[in-house]
């Protein structure tokens, strides 16, 4: 892999790691439990914020960093074989943060979310409820 991509992959992950910890944003909870809401909303064509192909890219990526054949370069270059997974993990962690990011913010625009409010998001209850006490 060419040095340029390298740095550009580790660039990715770090503004990813940006995104995932600002004060205010989706937890790491909160965005795993937006991954099977993604995947349906992307395959129904309710989302067109990613494709398909990039959710089995991703896929993909976790299936290499769990199974049996990622084993092979570290047993051939030692720690070296280290490299590959580093590459592969961070570009799945950014991928997931910018995918969940994005589609996080089109659910809260469409109102398709789950009826949760977002941390740091106002909430208006200007409903003028007599049922609820007021302080």
């Amino acid at each position: 892999m060419a040095l340029h991509s390298k740095v550009s992959t580790f660039r990715s992950l770090a503004t990813a790691v940006r995104i995932a910890t600002r004060p205010g944003g989706p937890t790491m909870t909160e965005r795993a439990q937006a991954v099977p809401r993604m995947v349906r909303a992307v395959r129904s064509g309710e989302y067109r914020g990613t494709s398909v192909g990039r959710l089995l890219m991703m896929l993909g990526a976790a299936g290499y960093l769990v199974s049996p054949v990622d084993l092979l370069p570290e047993g051939i270059l030692g720690v070296f074989g280290l490299a590959d997974d580093a590459m592969v993990g961070s570009w799945l962690a950014a991928q997931l943060v910018t995918e969940t990011e994005e589609f996080l913010a089109w659910e809260r625009s469409s109102g398709r979310g789950t009826g949760g409010s977002v941390p740091g998001e106002v909430v208006d209850d200007s409903r003028g409820d007599s049922s609820f006490p007021r302080a």
